[in-house]
């Protein structure tokens, strides 16, 4: 038995992984007319101790990603999802994602673009599925 869900959300950094989980996404979410929430987070944490960082370049690719997302959002509603949220935050993935309000379902890819985080520190996803409060599908 299938549950029914409300809102999802699906992470995206614009890897092939997570286009994946998108339209994964995309099909649960026509199928139980649930609210589609596009999560992106630049991730901030990924900058390290870089004396030389500055927020503004943080806020720009924040700027940027909104604009991708803004897109894809566009391109889901043309899909046939009717309710699409856009979420764009700094910050560490890992935290934002499990984080979300009113979320019942999070899906995101097995890897995404920080090969090296995965190596080092362990995947984002891995710690979605130990932390979320809520489902997590994880996308191959």
């Amino acid at each position: 038995m299938t549950k029914n869900y409300t809102k999802i959300a699906v992470a995206i950094d614009f890897s092939e992984q997570s286009l994946k989980a998108c339209e994964r996404a995309v099909n649960i979410t026509k199928e139980g007319g649930a609210t589609l929430q596009l999560v992106n987070v630049v991730d901030t944490k990924s900058f390290g101790a870089i004396t030389a960082y500055d927020l503004k370049y943080a806020e720009k690719l924040k700027e940027e990603n909104l604009i991708k997302v803004e897109k894809m959002k566009s391109e889901v509603q043309a899909a046939g999802v009717a309710n699409v949220e856009v979420v764009v935050e700094t910050g560490s993935p890992k935290s934002v994602l499990t984080q979300l309000p009113g979320v019942d379902l999070i899906v995101c890819g097995a890897t995404g673009l920080n090969q090296l985080e995965k190596m080092v520190l362990g995947s984002v996803a891995e710690r979605i599925v130990r932390l979320a409060k809520c489902d997590v599908l994880i996308v191959r």
